[in-house]
């Protein structure tokens, strides 16, 4: 198996360095807490001092890092260690415009790199499920694929553009960052109507999300807002919901009331209410 190294041992670090150690690969790990690194001994991990300690004699480095100022810091300190043929795996979530250049100014320099960010948490690394994003040079990619096909359900290879992977990686953690923030809404609406929380979920799941992007998400995507609810109509439901919830704290539905009056007063009140989404495509 492969001699390999991880620098970042926080949740989703730690999870994918005890998963390569159990598929058997020989694993280093470096973190900026030892701690961390340290809890690892059991499944075989070794600790190293340094990012160029842990990096040296590795095949693949795999990077789980913060953001975009300690990926640099970080691979700053691990290129004493890296070998010529050393490829650089980045799974963590950046801005693209930084990701970009980074990976410009990397290959520039002669060092192997793909940005690989994923969709999983702590268990799934563990347990090879969700989905990783791939994002750099095809003939890379396919030096990796077998050993990054071991570490999640789902890989996609989504081009040589190398800010892809960073971009998607955003445009998907807003679908989920916005569908806790209006599932939180949901359910303070469901305690300032008497109605419990789980109640509120079930009702929640009978809804078929994934048809309603195929359909009203791709027809926003295309500019086309033909109503079958109108603005004006879902604004007024909105407001009935504020009244209810009152003084509780809202995540979501407050900002999506103010961008419903701005629409309405730029007279858009009679067309769908997924006009919500008008600057951001071309109406055909």
């Amino acid at each position: 198996m492969a001699q390999i190294a991880f620098l970042g041992t926080g949740l989703l670090g730690s999870a994918f360095a005890e998963a390569a150690a159990k598929r058997g690969d020989t694993v280093t790990a470096w973190n900026r807490s030892m701690d961390k690194v340290h809890a690892l001994a059991r499944f075989g991990v070794k600790a190293a001092p340094t990012p160029a300690d842990a990096v040296r004699g590795a095949s693949r480095v795999h990077l789980v890092l913060k953001d975009d100022a300690v990926v640099e810091e970080v691979i700053a300190a691990a290129r004493p260690g890296l070998s010529a043929d050393t490829i650089l795996i980045d799974h963590s979530t950046t801005l693209p415009t930084l990701t970009a250049d980074r990976a410009g100014r990397f290959h520039a320099a002669g060092l192997k790199y793909l940005h690989c960010p994923v969709f999983m948490g702590p268990q799934a690394a563990r347990d090879a499920q969700g989905s990783m994003l791939v994002a750099g040079p095809k003939a890379l990619f396919a030096a990796v694929e077998s050993d990054l096909a071991r570490m999640t359900g789902h890989l996609s290879y989504i081009g040589e553009r190398p800010d892809l992977a960073a971009a998607n990686k955003l445009i998907g953690n807003a679908m989920i960052i916005g569908l806790w923030a209006v599932i939180a809404d949901v359910l303070t609406l469901a305690q300032a109507s008497g109605i419990e929380g789980e109640d509120a979920i079930n009702l929640v799941g009978m809804f078929d999300t994934k048809a309603m992007v195929a359909s009203r998400g791709l027809n926003m995507a295309k500019g086309k807002f033909t109503p079958s609810f109108e603005l004006a109509m879902a604004r007024k439901d909105v407001r009935l919901m504020l009244e209810t919830t009152g003084n509780r704290p809202m995540a979501a539905l407050p900002a999506i009331a103010a961008r419903m009056d701005q629409l309405i007063a730029a007279g858009h009140g009679a067309v769908d209410a997924s006009v919500l989404g008008i600057d951001a495509v071309s109406r055909p």
